[in-house]
């Protein structure tokens, strides 16, 4: 893959950013319910539901490994016998349970906020805060992400890159793409949640996803 193809890939995603901006600024205009913010309610609905399906599924790979490591500690210190590809496996799951829960976790906003201020502020001040953190910091992170595992990925697909061990799972070039996916979610989440702030602003709010006390 290519530079040039998450630039495409930014183009396809940057109109729900572009979007939110267009919400915001015909706001002092309009206070009218209409096509548009009737269509932006359906995209953020859209990749709510994307997120929250991912999350529901990666789940169980925390039980998952709970299960095989409490197998292994058994097979270890119980019948002496260990097997490196069920600890690989394990390293697998967590891998893919912490990258493809990222966005589910910001739709809920459970990633850790450390401010002193946020809380504080009125929900129109919030908005602000969403909207433009978005754009300035969260896109322009998940777009350098992009750009720098484009060749780490590329280069473990042309070598079908395993593990370093004989007797490791021989996918660490699938474990390895699932980074770029990671940044794409949360990227279209992220968009979702500016969107969500521009229809908070513009006078049109949906409801926000609750914050979960277990994400996982």
């Amino acid at each position: 893959m290519s530079h040039l193809n998450f630039y495409w890939l930014w183009l396809a995603a940057n109109p729900l950013f572009i979007l939110a901006v267009f919400l915001v600024l015909r706001a002092p205009f309009t206070h009218k319910a209409d096509r548009v913010t009737n269509w932006a309610g359906s995209l953020i609905k859209g990749m709510d539901q994307i997120s929250e399906t991912t999350i529901a599924l990666v789940k169980w790979f925390a039980l998952g490994m709970v299960l095989i490591t409490t197998a292994l500690v058994l097979g270890r210190y119980v019948f002496g016998v260990g097997s490196l590809k069920g600890q690989e496996a394990v390293i697998y799951m967590h891998g893919l349970l912490f990258l493809l829960s990222a966005a589910a976790t910001l739709l809920h906003n459970g990633h850790v906020r450390v401010d002193v201020v946020y809380s504080r502020l009125s929900t129109a001040n919030k908005a602000w805060v969403d909207l433009l953190g978005t754009g300035l910091f969260l896109i322009p992170v998940c777009l350098v992400i992009l750009i720098f595992s484009d060749g780490y990925v590329a280069r473990a697909w042309q070598i079908t890159e395993g593990s370093p061990e004989v007797d490791g799972l021989p996918w660490v070039y699938l474990l390895k793409s699932v980074i770029p996916v990671f940044a794409i979610m949360v990227l279209l989440q992220g968009s979702a949640q500016s969107l969500r702030a521009a229809l908070t602003l513009a006078g049109h709010p949906l409801p926000a996803a609750k914050a979960h006390a277990e994400m996982i």
